[in-house]
């Protein structure tokens, strides 16, 4: 073989090498890169508090247990600081809370969590309009609580103050009729059940809440019906600090 032939057959096969090293490189970054891809994915995922990713029922028992603590004084002493980092990059509250506005109420402390832990909606009365609706679909939609809780309380002022309303004929001054409008249902139910009418209006309030929040298309009533979210109903009692579930 003559000294051209004998070179191209070398730089021939030293291209075939090269050829077969490119394609050895290229297949172990393939696979690789999905590996990467699929880790960086899950990393962007992560929920910020991974404790707080709880079933319907988890959520619930956690937060009673909360609560408990929070009545016999022994509540845990919550590193706020140490949360910062974490929550300064998302949240994934485990419970919404529907509560009223009065300032003897307050669900972070009742069921002793931490920041984090619980998406809070308040007003007068604990009721649901539709700007509270709209912020517990969003606690649903896109935080993916699990549970969500209406809570009321004794001597409710909203709810007294519409049973003098509607028993006298007046008209509050103001926006308060709004709050009246809200609670008139509850109470005018109450009005026909023996017993205490403030007690009944309030507990009744809190069950014609629970049930419209469960029955709110599309985001809650799906959410319900496939069982990813429950939506209870409890009574703050004002000398315990004790929340009673409604059944």
């Amino acid at each position: 073989m003559c000294e051209l032939c004998t070179a191209n057959a070398s730089t021939s096969r030293i291209a075939r090498r090269n050829v077969l090293k490119l394609a050895a490189f290229a297949a172990a970054g393939l696979a690789i890169a999905p590996r990467a891809f699929a880790k960086e994915t899950k990393e962007k995922k992560a929920p910020p508090k991974p404790e707080n990713v709880l079933s319907p029922d988890a959520a619930l028992d956690r937060l009673m247990k909360g609560n408990a603590r929070y009545v016999e004084g022994i509540s845990k002493r919550h590193d706020f600081s140490h949360e910062r980092e974490a929550l300064s990059k998302g949240q994934n509250p485990y419970a919404a809370v529907l509560s009223c506005a009065d300032s003897r109420i307050a669900p972070e402390l009742c069921f002793d969590t931490a920041r984090g832990d619980v998406f809070v909606c308040r007003v007068a009365g604990n009721f649901a309009d539709e700007e509270i609706i709209a912020s517990l679909e969003y606690a649903v939609s896109v935080l993916n609580t699990p549970l969500i809780v209406v809570l009321g309380h004794e001597a409710c002022g909203a709810v007294d103050a519409t049973i003098k309303s509607i028993k006298d004929g007046s008209t509050l001054p103001g926006h308060l009729p709004a709050l009246v409008h809200a609670l008139t249902p509850a109470v005018e139910a109450a009005q026909k059940q023996p017993g205490d009418l403030l007690a009944n209006a309030t507990r009744g309030n809190v069950a014609m809440t629970v049930d419209r929040l469960k029955t709110t298309a599309p985001i809650l009533k799906a959410a319900v019906d496939d069982k990813k979210i429950r939506v209870v109903g409890g009574v703050y009692a004002l000398k315990t600090g004790r929340v009673e579930l409604l059944s």
